[in-house]
């Protein structure tokens, strides 16, 4: 004969609990639900009641979560099924939430955090009670935190952004300010950049490396309406073509390895004023192509980020390769070039001024005075000469190299200059630039000791860059003897 099976011990209702029990219970905080196996309500607390506005009697005996819990914040429906307290119905395991919402009866909602703990009893699962409390309050505070997180993080970063365009502008005001010399070329040179720096149009600078570029864009931005504002500098030489998008447009957080924060590219840092891409012919065809995009729509993106960040410059592009060539060559976007090409400009090298030297001598001499600390009055008539009859292929830079170096040597206000290079050799009839050139090299490697790089090397004496320099001894046929 079947004995007849126990019938299962059923979760507490709300009637089952002792007053004492009750006292408790109703005088805590958190708000309190307990469900039966099936997933209906057995009991609810006050705290409950109040912060969901429903009351125990409208709830007692029902699935809750159709009334409390039937969407996710942004209003999507969420299955009962899927909600953590019914699946501590099924498995027994407890769980806690952090980033849901109840539903009040007047259907606005409020973040919520509960716990939901089975309750056994003789090792059968019996229900499950679920404690929950408003954290309206916690997430305003993390909220408020944030932002001001966010206010600091972008005060430092306008901070850096400052800095970054002093540092620019005290670089601006570096060396000579203004273009020296009365040769034609240089007068007319000087004619064309009145008539263009008080216009937004982009300027293409082209000349010999060592031949003033920079000092054409400062003079450019100086004269312009925005010499109020800053002018960037970038030598799209000196940045390999990965980092040189991140140097341009910046990064975001996170874009890649090593961005541990948000920065901003030379673009932002030159809105209202002027951005000045020295050696704009080095640039990758990709990076050709951005900067294309980037001219036609005044807007780009950081790396890493989606936002399109809008600015106003004024673009002046350098460099000491002839543009054409290279689009011929297939190493330049035509469609930039003719970008850029707005409004070209050629400095001429020294060798072609000449008669400006002892203008230029005077005004270097004159820098040097007060770098060195030093009184400096001139050179000498026989250096005088010997300097207007050298070519210089290195141009001004290396002239103002070379009187540096007299400067530190001396001890008198009137260098004698002992060491000019190739002087023992100054341009003989009969022979082309290029012979003069390579023997000033060759000469010049000699007495460096075969050093093309680095502090007291032929690339450094010269004022030329030691990837130029290497270019003109292949082109000279220039090598070392062995």
């Amino acid at each position: 004969m079947n004995q007849p099976q126990p019938r299962p011990t059923p979760m507490p209702t709300q009637e089952s609990f002792l007053p004492e029990n009750r006292l408790l219970l109703d005088a805590v905080s958190e708000g309190i639900y307990g469900f039966d196996l099936d997933g209906h309500a057995v009991f609810i607390n006050p705290a409950a009641e109040r912060m969901t506005g429903w009351k125990a009697d409208e709830l007692l005996g029902k699935t809750i979560h159709n009334f409390h819990h039937h969407s996710h914040a942004d209003g999507s429906h969420y299955p009962h099924e899927d909600c953590p307290i019914y699946q501590t119905l099924k498995d027994g395991k407890a769980r806690e939430i952090s980033n849901e919402v109840f539903w009040r009866k007047d259907g606005s909602s409020f973040p919520v955090h509960y716990s939901s703990t089975p309750v056994w009893q003789d090792g059968k699962l019996k229900g499950v009670v679920a404690i929950f409390r408003d954290i309206s309050l916690q997430k305003q505070t993390e909220q408020s935190l944030r932002q001001a997180l966010e206010q600091v993080q972008a005060l430092s970063e306008q901070l850096a952004s400052e800095n970054s365009l002093l540092q620019a502008e005290l670089e601006d005001k570096r060396g000579p300010s203004q273009i020296t010399g009365s040769s034609d070329c240089i007068q007319d040179l000087q004619k064309q950049i009145r008539l263009v720096a008080n216009t937004d149009s982009t300027v293409l600078i082209q000349g010999e490396n060592g031949t003033g570029k920079e000092l054409v864009a400062r003079e450019l931005h100086q004269l312009s309406s925005r010499r109020d504002k800053p002018m960037i500098s970038v030598n799209c030489a000196a940045f390999s073509a990965s980092l040189l998008e991140s140097e341009l447009f910046g990064h975001e957080k996170g874009a890649f390895t090593g961005a541990s924060s948000r920065r901003k590219g030379r673009f932002e840092l030159a809105h209202k004023g002027t951005l000045f891409l020295d050696e704009v012919a080095e640039l990758s065809l990709e990076a050709q192509s951005k900067l294309l995009r980037v001219i036609q729509e005044q807007e780009f993106e950081r790396v890493g980020g989606s936002e399109r960040i809008k600015v106003d410059i004024r673009l002046i592009a350098a460099t000491h390769h002839d543009l054409q060539k290279r689009v011929e060559q297939g190493l330049f976007r035509m469609d930039l070039f003719y970008r850029l090409n707005v409004f070209p400009l050629k400095v001429p090298p020294l060798r072609q001024r000449a008669g400006d030297i002892p203008e230029l001598v005077q005004q270097l001499l004159k820098s040097l005075s007060q770098k060195l600390g030093k009184p400096l009055a001139g050179v000498d008539a026989a250096s005088l000469k010997r300097l207007q009859q050298y070519s210089w292929p290195g141009n001004v830079r290396e002239l103002q190299n070379l009187l540096e170096r007299e400067a530190i040597l001396t001890h008198q206000p009137i260098l004698k200059m002992s060491s000019i290079p190739g002087s023992q050799a100054a341009p003989v009839a009969g022979k082309t630039l290029a012979e003069v050139e390579a023997s000033h090299i060759l000469s010049t490697l000699e007495d460096c000791d075969w050093r093309i790089s680095g502090p007291g090397g032929v690339a450094a004496v010269l004022g030329l860059p030691p990837s130029t320099l290497r270019s003109r001894m292949q082109k000279l046929g220039i090598r070392r003897p062995k």
